[in-house]
Formats: C-alpha cells, sequence, structure tokens
C-alpha cells in the first residue's frame, strides 16, 4: 500500500524530475504573476480615468487583435525557431512594455490613447509568447510525465492569478514590482537546457501555414473543445467588468478588486492540484459540459450579488468550473498533435483562447455601456448555459468521448 502511494506520488510530481520543465514552471510562475498584476492595475487605471466600462472592453480588444491578425505567423515561427528563445525574447519586450506603464503613470498624465497603444505593443508580443509557450512543455518531459506537466502548468498560471491580482490596485509599486518579475521570468527560460525540438524545416508555403487550421478542423473533438470554451468564456467572462463591481457596486475599493480577480484562481488552483493528483481518466466529455454550465450558472449568480462574501464565493466556483474545460482542451491539444505542427496548432488556440478572454473583456464592456454592468454579466451567464446545450448536440463524440487520450 505504501508502495503504491509512493509511486502514485512520483508519477504526480513525475513533470519536476526534469530540470528544464522546473525552470520552465518557474519562469512562467513569474511571467504570469507579472501578467496579473498589470492587468488589474491597468483596469483599474483606465477606469479611475475615464469611468467608462466600455473602455475597460478596449483593454481587451486591443491585447486580442495581434494574436489574430499574426496568427498564421507566430505558430510557424514556433514551429521553425527556438521556442525557448522566442520565449525569453518576448519576456524582455514584456518587460519593456511594463517600464513603459511604469514611466507613463509616474509623468501624471491622463491621456489613456497612450495607455492602449502601449497595450498593443503588449498584444503583439504576447501573440507570439503564446503558442511557443504553451508548445515548449511537451519537449521538456516524457509523453508519460505530459499530463503531470499540463496540470502543474495550470497550477502555476493560478497561483499567479491568486497572488497577483491581490498585489494589484494602485499602478506605480505593481508595474514596478511586475517589470522585475518579467525579467526574472527571462533569465529562467534561458535556464532551460536546449529542448529536443522537432524544427519545421519546409519551405514556407500556404500549406504549411495554415497546417494548425486544418488539424484542429479534421479533428473534431479538439475543435468542439476549444470552440466551446471560446464562447462559453467570451459570453461568460466577467473579468473586465470586475473595476465595475468593485467601485459601484460591492463598494470595496481596490484591494477589494484584487480580491475578486483572485477569487475564480482560488477555485481553479484548487481544482488544479486536486487533478495533478487524481487526472480524469473517465466520461471527459461529460464531465465537460457539466462543468461549463457550472460556469455560466455561477456567473449569474455573480451578476446578480449585491453581497461581497456571496460574489466570492460565485468567483471561486466560476474559477473551478472553468479549470475543468482548461484541463481537457490543453491535455486533447498536448497529447493529440505531432511536435511538428504543435506551434501551429497552438497558435490557433491562443486565438481562441484570446477570444474568449480579451474579446471576451470587449463583449462584456459594450454590454455594460449599453444595458448596464449587472444586466451584461447575467445575460452572459445565460448565454454560456445556452452554448453548453448546443455544442452537446452539435459535438456528439465530444459528448461521449471518455478518455483524453483518444481510447473509446
Amino acid at each position: 500500500m505504501l508502495d503504491t502511494t509512493a509511486s502514485h506520488r512520483r508519477k504526480s510530481f513525475g513533470a519536476f524530475q526534469h530540470r528544464g520543465f522546473l525552470f520552465y514552471w518557474l519562469s512562467r510562475l513569474c511571467a504570469t504573476f507579472a501578467v496579473n498584476m498589470v492587468s488589474v492595475s491597468v483596469g483599474w487605471q483606465v477606469y479611475d480615468l475615464t469611468r467608462n466600462p466600455f473602455d475597460l472592453g478596449l483593454i481587451g480588444l486591443v491585447q486580442f487583435l495581434p494574436a489574430l491578425l499574426l496568427v498564421l505567423v507566430t505558430g510557424s515561427v514556433a514551429d521553425r525557431y527556438n521556442r525557448r528563445m522566442i520565449m525569453a525574447l518576448c519576456l524582455v519586450g514584456e518587460a519593456i512594455a511594463v517600464l513603459a506603464l511604469l514611466l507613463f503613470t509616474l509623468s501624471g498624465s491622463s491621456m489613456v490613447v497612450i495607455i492602449f497603444g502601449i497595450l498593443l505593443f503588449f498584444g503583439i508580443v504576447r501573440a507570439f509568447m503564446g503558442p511557443a509557450s504553451q508548445s515548449l512543455a511537451p519537449n521538456l518531459v516524457p509523453t508519460k510525465d505530459l499530463a503531470s506537466a499540463i496540470a502543474w502548468n495550470s497550477s502555476s498560471w493560478q497561483i499567479a492569478t491568486i497572488v497577483g491580482p491581490v498585489a494589484g490596485g494602485l499602478p506605480e509599486a505593481p508595474y514596478a514590482v511586475a517589470l522585475v518579475m518579467m525579467m526574472i521570468g527571462a533569465i529562467l527560460i534561458l535556464m532551460v537546457p536546449k529542448p529536443a525540438q522537432k524544427i519545421l524545416g519546409d519551405k514556407a508555403s500556404w500549406e504549411t501555414v495554415i497546417a494548425g487550421f486544418r488539424y484542429v478542423w479534421k479533428e473534431k473533438i479538439v475543435l468542439g473543445a476549444i470552440s466551446l470554451d471560446l464562447f462559453a468564456v467570451l459570453l461568460g467572462g466577467a473579468t473586465a467588468l470586475m473595476p465595475v463591481f468593485a467601485r459601484d457596486i460591492l463598494e470595496v475599493g481596490p484591494w477589494g478588486l484584487g480580491l475578486l480577480r483572485a477569487a475564480p484562481a482560488v477555485g481553479a488552483l484548487t481544482v488544479a492540484a486536486w487533478l495533478a493528483f487524481h487526472p480524469i481518466r473517465n466520461h471527459a466529455g461529460l464531465l465537460l459540459f457539466a462543468f461549463v454550465t457550472m460556469f455560466g450558472l455561477t456567473t449569474i449568480v455573480f451578476g446578480l450579488s449585491t453581497l461581497v462574501w456571496l460574489s466570492v464565493v460565485a468567483l471561486v466556483l466560476m474559477g473551478a468550473s472553468d479549470m475543468v474545460s482548461v484541463y481537457i482542451r490543453e491535455t486533447l491539444i498536448q497529447l493529440w498533435t505531432p511536435d511538428a505542427v504543435r506551434g501551429r496548432v497552438n497558435a490557433v488556440n491562443m486565438v481562441f483562447v484570446g477570444a474568449s478572454n480579451e474579446l471576451g473583456e470587449f463583449r462584456a464592456g459594450m454590454s455594460a455601456a449599453v444595458f448596464g454592468a449587472v444586466s451584461a454579466v447575467v445575460i452572459g451567464g445565460a448565454g454560456t448555459v445556452a452554448i453548453a446545450a448546443l455544442w452537446a448536440r452539435f459535438f456528439p463524440d465530444l459528448r461521449r468521448a471518455r478518455h483524453l487520450d483518444g481510447r473509446p
């Protein structure tokens, strides 16, 4: 019994037995911590300057557009060049953007258009960062430890998402800390040994460029999973409107904003830790649809709540349910995708993720400007529940999927 428990524990932490993955994980932790601090601080700063929820939506839009417009380039770059070096260069680029935000804040300027210009550059850098980062992890661990790596990757994101927003709020100090964390992340990723990456050697052509789209379209279960996540979070995401809820509805101030932003990550981290030790082995499709529905219902509760404790509980449950969707989607992509095309497939995936997150923020801000923040969140949550029902009908193979590795 003891031997079985020890063996299970070693398997759960298997990814960390590989030195390269450890440095990669720590680098992502630092970078994500910084990004979340910046995200909270920018949101508070913009809303404090304009008091217009539509501007909160623009924050997401200007960061999403580069990933969409450059999708045919970023994936090919991740497949043709050293993914570790791409990550390092992108982290330096993100640090430059954060430095620009810090200097803007210290100048006392109120020209919000400058912030949007900096965020556009930030979005371009992140467009190249995403496919390289997602595709690098499978190069650092053997297949038997990949599920562990995916779960711990998600955990690093959630740990940073908990601590980062709480440390955010008033922008000067968070921007300075984020700048330092970005540079630490760049140093850590350079400490990763050269990965065993299959470099794309074919001459660039239209066929090689769109290979990622072809793969996603061919694998209907993958298409169903990432498109379900796209529309569920696109409609149900409430992150962009949290400054409105913190300032005008719950009246908890910048520290409370950090608490609200961190709450979904608490739920997600709890689930990610559970999945690291208890991976999904059966009924993956049914679990996916059940938890997407739960995400929509808890979004509605958050939108209607005027009590801080209830809002926090709803957000925790939102994060927990979303984590299941993230885990299933990422496991499907990494286990089913050949390494030679992984960068291009992940570029497509990052567009879906960006559309659900950044474009979802734009949708939320625009809806709030027209209908009000509460109505925007409640309508979005109801839309997520409807999407789960429709996708269960449109993608029966995904609904019937039992295992994440393609076994029946």
